[in-house]
């Protein structure tokens, strides 16, 4: 592991880690001797080959896991690649409960990181849906029919925004509740900014 290629804010992100400290230092470790450049980005490592985003690391409450940004073009040969939500269309994961199945996974690991690295040089890109192939709540629609400004503000954000609104405001099965999460969020949308902005 060459330490030149090693980035400084993941050893810090590295030394506050309170769990799964042991298998990140393992992931870093497997990814690193794929030739890849160590970044910091998200909050998370993230690794990249010619300035293109390729794994990151990073863990929820259950498993940690390696997300491989255009997994959904990887070959999956041993079926371990999941996805995350059903909303996502590009991310694949591979999850880890213990430092020990990364480290029976090595070999596995370094051969879908090397598919990855492929990808991306072979320039292939995800098709993603488009956002009009999403279905607006009707609650929505009716305040962008009544509301010029917002139609226009909604229109104007880019597409991951539009897609993570219309996402939030489908969730909740009652009518009432979408109402009142297009309401809250309106203020935001005029403003231009994005749900978690």
């Amino acid at each position: 592991m060459s330490e030149s290629r090693m980035n400084p804010k993941v050893d810090e992100f590295l030394s506050k880690a309170k769990k799964w400290k042991e298998e990140y230092e393992k992931l870093r470790q497997i990814v690193l001797d794929c030739e890849l450049t160590e970044e910091y980005k998200w909050m998370h490592p993230c690794y990249t080959f010619e300035k293109k985003n390729i794994v990151l690391i990073h863990g929820f409450k259950e498993y940690c896991a390696l997300l491989f940004h255009k997994g959904a073009l990887l070959k999956d040969a041993k079926g371990i690649l999941i996805q995350q939500t059903e909303n996502v269309q590009a991310a694949r994961q591979i999850r880890f409960t213990n430092v020990q199945e990364i480290i029976a996974m090595e070999t596995i690991l370094k051969d879908y990181i090397y598919e990855a690295i492929e990808v991306e040089k072979a320039g292939l890109e995800v098709n993603f849906k488009k956002n009009t192939d999403y279905t607006i709540p009707e609650e929505f629609q009716n305040k962008l029919d009544e509301i010029p400004a917002l139609k226009t503000a909604f229109e104007a954000l880019t597409p991951g925004r539009q897609r993570a609104y219309i996402f939030h405001f489908s969730q909740p099965k009652q009518s009432k509740t979408r109402v009142s999460r297009v309401e809250k969020y309106m203020p935001q949308i005029l403003n231009g900014k994005g749900l978690n902005d």
